[in-house]
């Protein structure tokens, strides 16, 4: 079972609103089942043998304040690492504060913000790429046939999350699939194995997104892909627990020797976990 293995997750959120409130102009606050604190999502990861976690800043509920993230980073003795949000102005002195306690890359939510609004980006890719900082990069549809061509110049290293968020109605052949897929050429290019409701027309297990998951493992093989829960999955569209999101993983990728690389080898790598 994958229960016994070690394992790191590579898209999870953490929202404690009692000790760090939202942003009074949020576009979305996280409730009920959604509230998630780091104190509960260590609880979550024992149960399923996790030992190490990325978080990611979220633009609903914080926005720019990273401040929950960090805090749950300082807390966790070397078990989480952090993806954070940033002002498309943030200079090299805060990066590398930031990369100091703990945040490996920085966020950028093309499929809520939408391509125009990172238009001014270019020098922050720089930036983080003089750090060896990721740009993480959530695209969905096309959005990536427009920004493909910055991200290859820029340096820094890719993640991107969600499969890339492909439009299933345009097939494997979509545009914006062929630019993700095609940035794995660069060798600096990884790619999120998750995020399956996001794009499916289908309930769990999703089996209209089996062959963007195939085609993304060839294309950038298990040394470049990673496994990710997206917990605690806000604003889904049905049911999901953690347990399915790892039964699924398993279901895709047979292969034990790319199970190891993915689920572990390759995010411990990536991010320098211990």
């Amino acid at each position: 079972m994958l229960y016994d293995r070690p394992k790191i997750d590579c898209h999870c959120h953490v929202f404690d609103p009692d000790a760090f409130p939202y942003a009074p102009d949020t576009p979305y606050a996280p409730a009920g089942g959604e509230i998630a604190t780091a104190d509960y999502f260590g609880a979550v990861m024992d149960a399923y043998g996790v030992r190490h976690a990325l978080l990611v800043g979220p633009n609903s509920g914080y926005g720019l304040d990273n401040r929950c993230m960090l805090d749950a980073i300082a807390r966790g003795a070397g078990r989480f690492k952090g993806i954070a949000v940033l002002d498309l102005d943030c200079g090299h002195d805060e990066l590398q504060e930031l990369k100091a306690r703990g945040v490996v890359g920085a966020a950028f939510n093309v499929a809520m913000l939408g391509v125009d609004f990172y238009a001014r980006a270019d020098a922050l890719f720089e930036r983080l790429a003089a750090l060896d900082l990721l740009v993480q990069v959530q695209v969905q549809h096309d959005d990536m046939v427009t920004l493909a061509p910055r991200l290859r110049g820029c340096g820094a290293r890719i993640l991107v999350d969600h499969h890339g968020r492909p439009d299933l109605s345009q097939g494997l052949a979509g545009a914006g699939f062929a630019a993700v897929l095609a940035l794995a050429g660069t060798g600096r290019a990884y790619v999120k194995l998750s995020g399956h409701d996001k794009f499916s027309q289908l309930p769990y297990p999703f089996a209209d997104t089996e062959p963007y998951t195939r085609e993304l493992l060839q294309a950038y093989g298990a040394s470049h892909c990673l496994w990710a829960s997206d917990w605690p999955h806000l604003r889904a569209r049905q049911r999901l627990d953690y347990g399915t999101t790892l039964s699924l993983f398993a279901q895709r990728v047979t292969d034990p020797a790319d199970q190891q690389a993915i689920l572990w080898d390759t995010p411990r790598r990536l991010f320098g976990f211990a």
